[in-house]
């Protein structure tokens, strides 16, 4: 039986010398355990080198893959087909393309796979003529060959070149405000009404450029920079302006750094395109989904497209917005929903009140065009652009509130209502600015006198129930007064009665009252 092992610096073909011994697999380890032993079991029959590097990516390559290489084929043919023995394989799929194409009989098994994993512990004694020294430099250059190949490497998929780009980017811009405020400020001492009619940065540089002077203004044409319109109102406003006058070195300077703020955004939009064409190249998909700008800047945060690709949907979600998210985390509060991503042109069209739930499928989604521009072989956007059209349709389902829910009978459409878009976006109030009365003093003044005669009648009407209270509360007492005096004139009258009762039988003979002879009988007991 004969054995193909494959290396980093060749293809080897052994001859097994003992079969008998590879019926005990438990025990076949024993026999690779010095080179000695394994020259006693195997032994090298052929050997291919590879010429180079190339030629050994080509060959795994084609191996990885399931194909026979060319060189492997001869190789085959020549030592194989005339041995008429089997050939021992290690990879089940190799066995049959060959026994398809070759004709010839493979065998893969466990007992192979030990064997195969005898022969290479024991690599440097079975196979002469290969130093340890070459043999790893062999395969540390395979490996990384390997590494490009399988990640599709190419100078034109280089991120770095991306990173460096969306840096300069932004530093342009930072540089280029800062230089377009400095030139309005400057030549607004001269003529600020300039200022107020052009608009455009770039144009109003231009016009400087062009003209220089103010009184120059009057016989420059501006036609080609400025509408006819703009160019009369230019025009006019020179020959009234407040501005005060300037020396010609004052006027050198400030067309110095015009000429400056013109080349600066010639080379920024000519670096902008350079960088949507890297992007196209690079990150298709990514760019359909987000952006040129919101990839790049994505590429840019976590150093490179690959480790990008690492991140899952949730971190990208939040991507630039860490501050805020340990924040959050810190005080308890809610995590921000949207980091680089919330200036994605789909982010930005929906409502206030959708932007967190666009923004987490967004994400879902540019993940995966991400990971598939990383790792994937085709180069093209297909897979973006149906990508987009989902969200974009999801997102006028949200919209449009377009929602199915389930009735009695089954699952309906709801009635989609009609969209009205509701701004919550909050508008200042002016009038919180002005100290000054809004009304006028005659109306105040109306206000106040209309005030106190209310207040007046109020009194009014409390003092009248006050004086009505007292009134029933006199009542009360005089009543009162008058059964106590009757009940004493009740009582003087009954008092004269008795006296006079009392005085009676001393004036008359009538006869006394029992209760008259019970006292004198007690009068004359006492005198006994």
């Amino acid at each position: 039986m004969l054995v193909l092992f494959e290396t980093s610096v060749g293809y080897a073909i052994f001859k097994v010398l003992n079969e008998k011994k590879l019926q005990e697999v438990d025990s076949l380890w024993k026999e690779f355990e010095t080179p000695e032993k394994a020259n006693k079991i195997v032994k090298l029959k052929h050997f291919e080198k590879f010429q180079d590097t190339a030629e050994a990516l080509a060959a795994f390559t084609a191996l990885m893959e399931g194909k026979i290489n060319k060189q492997l084929k001869k190789v085959l043919k020549k030592i194989v087909k005339e041995a008429h023995e089997p050939l021992a394989v290690a990879d089940a799929k190799l066995g049959g393309v060959i026994k398809e194409k070759l004709n010839l009989s493979c065998i893969h098994s466990p007992v192979v796979n030990e064997l195969m994993r005898g022969i290479r512990s024991q690599m440097d004694g079975l196979i002469p003529g290969v130093e340890p020294r070459e043999m790893a430099a062999m395969c540390l250059g395979l490996a990384h060959s390997l590494s490009r190949y399988r990640l599709k490497f190419s100078a034109d998929k280089v991120d770095t070149m991306i990173v460096q780009a969306i840096s300069l980017l932004d530093d342009l811009d930072k540089e280029l405000n800062n230089y377009i405020m400095r030139c309005r400020e400057w030549y607004g001492w001269h003529f600020p009404e300039l200022g107020k009619i052009i608009s455009d940065n770039l144009t109003y540089c231009k016009c400087l450029q062009k003209v220089g002077d103010r009184k120059n203004y009057a016989s420059a044409q501006l036609s080609e920079l400025l509408p006819e319109e703009v160019e009369a109102e230019v025009k006019a406003a020179a020959e009234i302006s407040m501005g005060t006058e300037v020396s010609e070195e004052d006027i050198c300077n400030i067309l110095h750094l015009c000429t400056q703020v013109i080349e600066i955004s010639e080379y920024r939009t000519q670096l902008y395109e350079y960088l949507q064409n890297r992007m196209m190249a690079i990150a298709p998909n990514v760019t359909v989904m987000v952006g040129e700008l919101v990839g790049a800047r994505l590429i840019a945060h976590a150093g490179s497209l690959l480790n990008l690709a690492k991140h899952a949907a949730s971190t990208v979600q939040i991507l630039g917005a860490e501050k805020a998210l340990f924040r959050a985390l810190k005080s308890r509060r809610d995590t921000p929903k949207y980091g680089l991503i919330y200036h994605a042109s789909l982010v930005g069209q929906t409502s206030p009140k959708h932007k967190g739930k666009i923004s987490r499928m967004l994400a879902a989604k540019t993940v995966l065009a991400i990971r598939y521009d990383a790792f994937g072989e085709d180069s093209s956007s297909a897979m973006g652009v149906e990508n987009r059209a989902k969200l974009e349709a999801r997102l006028r389902t949200l919209e449009d509130r377009g929602i199915r829910k389930i009735s009695g009978t089954g699952k309906a459409l709801a009635k989609a209502e009609k969209y009205e878009h509701k701004s919550e976006v909050k508008t200042y109030d002016p009038s919180g600015d002005s100290t000054l009365p809004t009304c006028s003093k005659k109306r105040k003044i109306e206000q106040v006198d209309k005030e106190d005669e209310i207040i007046e009648k109020k009194a009014k009407k409390a003092k009248v129930k006050v004086k009505v209270e007292e009134e029933e509360v006199l009542m009360v007492e005089e009543e009162e007064t008058s059964v106590k005096k009757k009940k004493k004139k009740d009582k003087k009258k009954h008092i004269k009665e008795e006296q006079l009762s009392e005085e009676e039988p001393c004036t008359s003979t009538a006869i006394p009252s029992p209760e008259k002879k019970k006292k004198k009988k007690k009068k004359k007991d006492s005198e006994d």
